[in-house]
């Protein structure tokens, strides 16, 4: 997708520091502080527009969220809506998903959303797909322990790859839907693309995984 260029959007940006944290280092391992509570936090990795983190915070005002984009002229979208929606349980962070570990310390997250991720078809670029190994072991230490990861997609091929991922780093399936607007899953939010993807007949892939402790693994 071609991303159209919008130069005013660094400065809107740096404008509200209220909501898109400008120096997010410095809440490692106090994310409680900023929030100005103990309530668990969800990060989307990839929140786009925002539509997905924004909806969530509004339905689940005892949960802290935290959206993570690293396209500068997408974050301004996910912006605008936090301004309208005037909710203090959300956050934004213009920086990329491969530095969590900067950002958090383990057991600051609770739990990790991935929404229609790019597929990154190509056998080459595996290690680029956000359910690669590599990534799992990211999410895992920034992640409290048997920390969960919910994750959607359209496309099938990265669905079946992912499964596969997960089962392969030893988490736990604990929900799987091949079809999810067509199932029984209540409380389902959809992002800009979901709504997208579903309109033109698409089916919605969905599943939740868990990350198992060493004694439960060892079960």
């Amino acid at each position: 997708m071609r991303l159209r260029h919008k130069p005013w959007a660094k400065e809107k940006i740096e404008e509200h520091p209220q909501y898109v944290i400008p120096n997010p280092e410095y809440y490692h391992g106090r994310w409680n502080e900023l929030f100005e509570n103990n309530n668990p936090v969800h990060i989307e990795v990839g929140t786009g527009k925002g539509r997905f983190v924004t909806e969530m915070a509004r339905a689940n005002p005892d949960v802290n969220y935290i959206g993570i984009e690293l396209q500068e002229s997408v974050i301004v979208s996910a912006l605008d809506r936090l301004i309208e929606a005037e909710l203090s349980n959300v956050k934004l962070l213009h920086t990329n998903g491969e530095d969590l570990r900067t950002f958090f310390a383990k057991g600051d997250v609770d739990r990790v959303y991935l929404n229609f991720s790019d597929p990154w078809p190509k056998k080459r670029h595996e290690k680029r797909r956000l359910t690669f190994e590599s990534f799992l072991k990211l999410y895992e230490d920034v992640l409290v322990d048997e920390g969960e990861i919910h994750f959607k997609t359209d496309n099938r091929g990265l669905f079946e790859y992912s499964l596969g991922s997960f089962s392969r780093y030893g988490m736990l399936l604990q929900y799987v839907s091949l079809d999810l607007h067509n199932s029984e899953f209540a409380g389902n939010i959809m992002t800009e693309y979901e709504e997208k993807f579903s309109a033109k007949g698409q089916p919605i892939y969905r599943c939740e995984v868990k990350y198992q402790s060493m004694v439960t693994a060892d079960v």
